[in-house]
């Protein structure tokens, strides 16, 4: 089994800053990547960054130069630390991870269950 758990949500105001954690757990071999999307109710799931076991990083263009994601690799942790937040970025922060339960075996998604972010104007 494999769990990712978020943590670090909140209510903030505009141009004010939220640091989000996600831990993966279990049976981990190795994880390739681990990433966060966020999504409001009634929208698609959107891609905001993802950090490979390389530490290449891509990013949304919508969140690019205010949000930074890093990685932990012995804790098996990611983070995002997102400034400048605005209303817009208001939605439920949902961690994202691909990896392998053991070596030599496909890599496989797995998701947490999401941390609400909210910014008040």
């Amino acid at each position: 089994q494999v769990r990712l758990v978020e943590s670090g949500g909140g209510l903030v105001q505009a141009g004010e800053s939220l640091r989000l954690s996600c831990v993966a757990s279990g049976t981990i071999s190795s994880i390739a990547a681990m990433g966060w999307y966020r999504q409001v109710p009634g929208n698609q799931r959107e891609f905001l960054a993802t950090i490979t076991s390389t530490s290449i990083t891509k990013y949304s263009d919508s969140v690019e130069g205010r949000f930074t994601i890093s990685r932990d690799f012995a804790k098996n942790t990611v983070y995002l630390q997102m400034d400048s937040l605005k209303p817009e970025d208001t939605a439920v922060y949902i961690c994202h991870a691909s990896l392998r339960q053991r070596a030599f075996t496909p890599a496989r998604d797995y998701w947490g269950q999401g941390t609400q972010v909210t910014v008040s104007s």
